[in-house]
């Protein structure tokens, strides 16, 4: 089993920044890649950025692609996402997940998945 637990999210105004993290427990050793997700009300949950397990390869979605960079650290077991530029549209819950597919970017192929943590853009 794997968990994950999400931190960082908050009420930040247009423009601004957040660096969300992903602490990841349990089978720390298998090499799984990483992605944020985000679902904000009434829509459905959306890939916004992954990352490998080596952090070689890195995927974005097209809305936050240049304003946010995904990263992780192998060694503290954590993965990151650094937001800036941050847009009223960006107010969501996001989640970290796990995947051995996170290339496909589909949330269908995520194994293991945090709470979520709530992030608030006011204009």
């Amino acid at each position: 089993q794997v968990q994950l637990v999400e931190s960082g999210g908050g009420l930040v105004q247009a423009g601004g920044s957040l660096r969300l993290s992903c602490v990841r427990s349990g089978r720390t050793f298998s090499r799984y890649g990483m992605g944020w997700f985000r679902q904000a009300p009434g829509k459905e949950r959306e890939f916004v950025a992954g990352i490998s397990w080596s952090g070689d390869s890195t995927y974005y979605a097209d809305s936050v692609k240049g304003r946010f960079t995904i990263s992780r650290d192998n060694v503290k077991n954590t993965v990151y996402l650094q937001m800036n530029s941050l847009k009223p549209e960006d107010t969501a819950v996001y989640y970290c997940a796990a995947s051995w597919a996170i290339e496909t970017r589909l949330e269908a192929r995520a194994d293991y998945w945090g709470q979520g943590t709530q992030v608030t853009v006011s204009s």
